[in-house]
């Protein structure tokens, strides 16, 4: 399945009013288990590419506040302040959890990884942690990490990715993940290419336990 395909299966569910009720009482149309190549940086919208290059920049800092996302007196979108509590604080800043020490430097360790051994399947980038069930709600958040892992090969002279995630938003989520994940991917294919070696950038296989789109964007799917 590509992007094409998840976007006419939403069509679909929305003609047909398959919805599921969330928590908050609002309607959802959603895919579980869904598996397809990420072939577009959107399925329904258009990137902000402004705010993309910021929410990047941001991860790179590894700060945990919102409030650092802009970098001014701009209020942090309103999904960011859903997810933190009253001081900003939040759990899934990505730079944070694949370069810090506190994580064990998993993109040092991953680009290592492929550079001793190509053909590995060890690659791995774990973005999710058993201690989320104490952390997702301290002092207020709601942050339960929505990203798993992501895991990279080295494949016909290409670098591809499998991201696998717990839950995504189709309309915001999946557009600023996309584009933190091809990120990634450029830096590590930078970073494995030297001396008689150069990598491109492959494919991308998005893998979600939960895809959805909220009652507030159906205007977009019609």
């Amino acid at each position: 399945m590509k992007v094409s395909d998840i976007r006419n299966y939403f069509i679909d569910e929305l003609k047909n009013e398959n919805f599921t009720i969330d928590k908050t009482g609002q309607k959802t149309i959603e895919v579980i288990g869904a598996s397809f190549l990420a072939d577009e940086p959107s399925i329904f919208g258009t990137p902000n590419q402004e705010y993309v290059d910021k929410e990047i920049l941001w991860y790179i800092t590894q700060s945990n506040n919102i409030n650092d996302i802009y970098g001014d007196d701009r209020e942090p979108p309103q999904a960011w302040k859903y997810s933190a509590n009253k001081y900003g604080e939040i759990n899934s800043n990505y730079g944070k959890l694949i370069y810090s020490d506190k994580y064990y430097q998993q993109y040092g360790m991953a680009v290592d990884e492929l550079t001793q051994n190509p053909d590995s399947r060890r690659a791995s980038m774990i973005y999710q942690r058993p201690s989320i069930w104490m952390e997702y709600d301290e002092n207020g958040k709601n942050d339960f990490i929505c990203t798993n892992a992501v895991t990279y090969y080295i494949r016909n002279g290409k670098l591809d990715a499998v991201v696998q995630m717990r839950s995504n938003d189709v309309v915001f989520g999946y557009k600023n993940d996309y584009a933190w994940q091809r990120y990634v991917m450029a830096m590590i294919a930078q970073d494995l290419s030297g001396g008689n070696k150069f990598y491109t950038v492959g494919t991308l296989h998005w893998q979600v336990q939960n895809l959805h789109v909220y009652e507030r964007h159906f205007d977009l799917v019609k």
